[in-house]
């Protein structure tokens, strides 16, 4: 994977949604304009973004896209699930064992889907 990006109809809500939720992990951000902000991890060639779209129409999210982060433990897939809800997130599916993973999903404030897992 290069990079993700998301829709976001609201910048500033997600830069602290974001900023807030990979506060204790490897995603930091690097970068912010008017229209896209980025994320990157230890390795420079992932990213993660957020951005008003460039047609400027409304942010929507994509039914059945899911964008996963592979957190390294249960722990920290609970830690993030319950950092996603208190920063007015909402649960689409509890941090449990599912199959060979350990995962957590939820939804953004923009009502994008994530997936935290081990």
């Amino acid at each position: 994977m290069n990079y993700f990006v998301v829709g976001t109809n609201d910048m500033s809500a997600a830069i602290t949604f974001y900023n807030a939720l990979f506060e204790h992990t490897s995603f930091m951000q690097t970068y912010s304009s008017e229209r896209m902000t980025f994320w990157q991890a230890e390795d420079p060639d992932s990213a993660f973004a957020v951005a008003i779209p460039f047609n400027q129409q409304a942010a929507t999210n994509g039914n059945g896209t899911m964008l996963g982060f592979n957190v390294g433990s249960a722990a920290e897939v609970a830690r993030l699930y319950h950092k996603a809800l208190a920063l007015g997130g909402s649960c689409e599916g509890e941090p449990k064992q599912r199959g060979p993973k350990f995962s957590a999903y939820v939804r953004d404030l923009d009502d994008n889907k994530l997936v935290f897992g081990d």
